[in-house]
C-alpha cells in the first residue's frame, strides 16, 4: 500500500521540490501552506507521516507539532521529521522535546531526507529490534511495555510516548542491566545508515523519565552512567 505524507511547509518552492521527489520514491504526497492548514489535513485525512516545518506563519512548527501530539490515538504517534532553517541544535533539542520523531536541517540533500523519512515509518510499521519470539510484554515491577499494542502502562494507566521514544525505551529494556553508550541506543533504533546529533537520545531519555518515572530528579527505571551511557534497571517496583 502506497504511503501518504503530509509536508507542511510555506516554502511552496521547497515542498514542490519535495513533494515531486517523494512521489518519483513511491510515496503520495499532500502539501500545506500553514500549521492551521497542515492540521485540518490531519483530521480530513491522517497520513503515514509529517515533514513540518519549524518556521511557520501564524502558528509555527513547534506549536503544530504539540498539537499534534495532542490529538487522539491513533494520530497522535503520527511520525514527525522537523525540518529546521536555523542550524541552532537548541532548535532540534526544542522540537524533539515537542515530540518530533527526527529533524533535518536545511538545506538538506533528497536522498538523506528520504532515508530519515523511511527511518521513522519503519519504526512505526516494523518496530526495530522486535520479532514474534520477543513480542511478549515486558514487565519491570508496575512498569509494562506491550511491544505489539506499541503502549506503556504504570501502575495500569497509559502513558504518552512518541513512536521513537517508545522504541528507544523498548531497545533498552530488551537490555535491561546492561550499560549502553548513546551511539549504541541510537544505532540500535534508527540503524547505521543514519547520523544523530549525539545529545539529542538525551532529550528523549528526558522525556521518556517524564513518563515512567516518579521522580525524574531522583530516577529508578532509567540510571545515567556518567561518562558512558545509561542501563535499564533489571530490578524495579
Amino acid at each position: 500500500m502506497t504511503q501518504h505524507v503530509l509536508i507542511i511547509d510555506d516554502d511552496l518552492r521547497l515542498a514542490d521540490m519535495v513533494k515531486q521527489y517523494l512521489e518519483r520514491s513511491g510515496y503520495t504526497c499532500e502539501h500545506a501552506e500553514s500549521g492551521e492548514a497542515g492540521l485540518a489535513a490531519i483530521q480530513s485525512r491522517a497520513p503515514d507521516a509529517v515533514l513540518l516545518d519549524l518556521m511557520l506563519p501564524s502558528i509555527d512548527g513547534l506549536e503544530v507539532c504539540r498539537r499534534i501530539r495532542a490529538l487522539q490515538p491513533p494520530a497522535h504517534q503520527l511520525p514527525i521529521l522537523m525540518l529546521t532553517a536555523k542550524g541552532d541544535p537548541m532548535d532540534r533539542i526544542v522540537g524533539l522535546e515537542m515530540g518530533a520523531d527526527d529533524y533535518l536541517p536545511k538545506p538538506f540533500e533528497p536522498r538523506e531526507m528520504l532515508a530519515r523519512l523511511r527511518a521513522i515509518l519503519r519504526r512505526q510499521h516494523h518496530p526495530s529490534g522486535t520479532t514474534d519470539a520477543d513480542s511478549a510484554a515486558l514487565v519491570f515491577g508496575t512498569l509494562v511495555i506491550d511491544p505489539d499494542a506499541r503502549e506503556v502502562r504504570v501502575k495500569g494507566k497509559l502513558v504518552d510516548l512518541t513512536s521513537y521514544q517508545f522504541d528507544v525505551l523498548m531497545a533498552m529494556a530488551q537490555r535491561a542491566g546492561r550499560v549502553l553508550s548513546r551511539d549504541q541506543i541510537m544505532e540500535s533504533v534508527r540503524g547505521k545508515e543514519l547520523e544523530a546529533f549525539d545529545r539529542s537520545i538525551d532529550v528523549h531519555i528526558g522525556r521518556i523519565r517524564q513518563a515512567i518515572e516518579e521522580d525524574t530528579k531522583a530516577p529508578k527505571r532509567i540510571l545515567t552512567v556518567r561518562g558512558v551511557g545509561y542501563v535499564f534497571a533489571r530490578q524495579q517496583d
